[in-house]
């Protein structure tokens, strides 16, 4: 994501120019690396002895929504680049962007959308009420 904006929105003394978008990109890393950990503790707690959790219940949700994120934000770097579907003024990778951004908010609804997926995290996690 950093070079992407770097090249796209530009970049000052080796850093992001915009300083909206560094802070977008690095909220983003640090949601990227909190999932990673937290997939990493879950797999560790199904190999030990321990009972499982319901860390696997959160994934589909936390997983998608970032996904979403992640890809709203590389839009917002793109600009027009991002619009790109087919034809000579768009890269390979500006178009291949276009497509996994659309693809992102089909995550939202296959397995189950995001709406039943907070459903099953409050009643089965949490112990919510209906």
């Amino acid at each position: 994501m950093d070079a992407w904006a770097k090249e796209y929105v530009g970049e000052v003394d080796g850093r992001i120019a915009d300083p909206a978008i560094r802070d977008a990109v690095t909220e983003q890393r640090i949601g990227d690396d909190a999932y990673q950990l937290t997939i990493r503790r879950s797999f560790e707690e199904a190999t030990s002895s321990q009972a499982p959790s319901f860390l696997s219940s959160m994934f589909k949700l936390y997983g998608t929504e970032q996904n979403m994120r992640r890809n709203d934000l590389l839009m917002s770097i793109l600009g027009t680049q991002g619009l790109g579907w087919a034809g000579d003024g768009f890269t390979g990778a500006e178009r291949g962007s276009t497509r996994g951004w659309l693809r992102s908010k089909a995550n939202s609804i296959e397995g189950g959308t995001s709406e039943i997926q907070r459903n099953i995290i409050a009643k089965r996690v949490l112990g919510l009420p209906d």
